[in-house]
């Protein structure tokens, strides 16, 4: 039965592992930059890099290396993160017992087993460049971040050589795409591999040129800028200006309709004490007619009233009253109110003009 055992998990190793094997990079492993693997095929830590004995439940149940990023299905079987995610993209079971298994059912590794794995001893992954150190798996990371023989890209713009951490700074005086200020004089920031081919007086005439553009190009767009802001305000003084107009022709309406007023008020103070005289006049003749009656009964007796002849008309040519008799003309006399009827009529036709 042990021997059986032996004999599955030697076959269970090698249909999962060689394929894991397939996507390492021969470079190494490091985390977040060059490693062993790519960030998306990495599957675990190589076995053979681990110092003294390690645990078999720590290894990854699909690639049969040391758990990375380590997940548990509710049947205990460990994993690496990466490993399942890959394996339940096209399975829906676990690869160890084929129960059925979902992402949604994982859960992290135990606390006991994370710490066992925490404190295994592990080789830096530059080890093959010469770095020597062992540390806790815990603490590779933070090695692998510092360790002088890790390669690097070099930080110099176009450069792509990869050099190691340690001989970066030496890498970087004789790098050809270093720069530096032109001994002439020009200011300009040179390439060592533009040095030879050069010119102060060519470069200086450039950049004159790119200047020259370039104030002409601001020059354009402030005039553009003046002209679209003086259309702006000529249109704006038009407008001001018509209606301006239209108020000062509303002004001058008013003024002539409050002169016209004036006008006429001046008239009506001129025609008031007309207006007054006439109807002043209108109240006396109507008591005239009224009263001329009554008084010429009362002055006039019944044998005088017979024998009085009319009066002429023209005798009472004048608007004047009429005058006393002349002597020998008999003892008549005229009542006060009693007035001629040519009188009368010429005084009514003076206040109808009136």
């Amino acid at each position: 039965m042990l021997s059986w055992s032996l004999e599955r998990r030697k076959e269970k190793r090698w249909i999962f592992k060689e394929p894991a094997k397939e996507e390492k990079v021969k470079k190494g492993r490091k985390h977040g930059g060059i490693g062993e693997k790519s960030v998306s095929a990495r599957m675990g830590y190589d076995l053979e890099r681990f110092v003294g004995y390690v645990n078999e439940g720590l290894l990854c149940c699909v690639c049969r290396d040391v758990l990375e990023h380590p997940l548990q299905a509710p049947c205990e079987h460990a994993y690496c993160g990466a490993c399942i995610s890959s394996w339940l993209a096209h399975h829906h079971s676990c690869p160890e017992d084929r129960l059925p298994l979902d992402v949604s059912t994982l859960r992290p590794l135990y606390r006991y087993m994370r710490n066992d794995l925490s404190r295994l001893q592990i080789r830096c992954v530059n080890s093959g460049q010469g770095c020597e150190t062992v540390c806790s798996l815990e603490t590779l990371h933070s090695h692998e971040d510092e360790c002088p023989f890790t390669l690097i890209t070099c930080n110099l713009t176009g450069c792509p050589f990869q050099v190691e951490r340690r001989g970066l700074a030496s890498h970087l005086l004789e790098c050809e795409f270093r720069s530096r200020v032109c001994p002439s004089g020009c200011g300009h920031t040179l390439f060592s591999v533009d040095q030879s081919e050069h010119n102060c007086v060519a470069e200086l005439r450039t950049e004159l040129d790119i200047l020259r553009a370039e104030m002409l190009c601001k020059v354009e767009e402030v005039r553009h800028e003046m002209e679209s802001r003086l259309d702006s305000q000529r249109r704006h003084m038009v407008q001001k200006e018509s209606l301006l107009k239209s108020e000062v022709e509303d002004l001058k309406e008013l003024s002539e309709a409050e002169l016209e007023k004036k006008e006429l008020l001046e008239m009506l103070r001129t025609l008031q004490p007309y207006r007054g005289q006439q109807h002043r006049d209108e109240t006396v003749w109507g008591q005239h007619q009224v009263n001329q009656p009554t008084r010429g009964l009362l002055n006039e007796g019944p044998t005088q009233a017979s024998s009085q002849p009319p009066p002429s008309a023209s005798s009472n040519s004048t608007l004047a009253p009429p005058t006393s008799p002349k002597p020998g003309e008999g003892s008549r006399k005229v009542g006060p109110h009693s007035l001629p009827i040519d009188y009368v009529e010429r005084k009514s036709r003076e206040v109808t003009v009136i």
